[in-house]
């Protein structure tokens, strides 16, 4: 199984409860060819740089998902046939690349951490001073 970052943007939607239904409903098809879903992130409702099938707007949800690489297209193709799913983006998820980002967050922090502990010595030793 390969793993995969999915897009989906829904439109027609006014509460929250409406999109968990569809969002459920979406990520049933994922499960029914063998799949995992792994995590969803709500990214909110935004505004297309043009109107799309006389929609303007659409709340995007991004989910990491496992999926068998020969069954990609079979799930694209159910998608097409769900109403609620106005779009839907497949990536496939480069290991290599995910490892090297996750690496320089751990550097980032480990820099951000020492900046920290410098202008926290520094304040103190200001504060011993006065």
């Amino acid at each position: 199984m390969k793993k995969y970052d999915a897009l989906y943007i829904f439109v027609g939607i006014a509460k929250d409860d409406v999109l968990e239904a569809y969002l459920e409903k979406a990520l049933a098809e994922v499960t029914r060819l063998g799949g995992n879903v792994l995590e969803k992130v709500q990214l909110g409702k935004r505004v297309f740089s043009r109107p799309m099938k006389k929609r303007d707007s659409g709340v995007y949800v991004k989910v990491r998902l496992e999926l068998d690489a020969a069954k990609v297209d079979e799930l694209v193709k159910r998608y097409k046939l769900v109403e609620e799913v106005f779009r839907v983006q497949i990536l496939a998820v480069d290991d290599r690349r995910e490892a090297k980002i996750a690496q320089e967050r751990a550097e980032r922090a480990e820099i951000q951490a020492k900046k920290d502990a410098a202008a926290a010595e520094a304040l103190a030793a200001k504060t011993a001073e006065a």
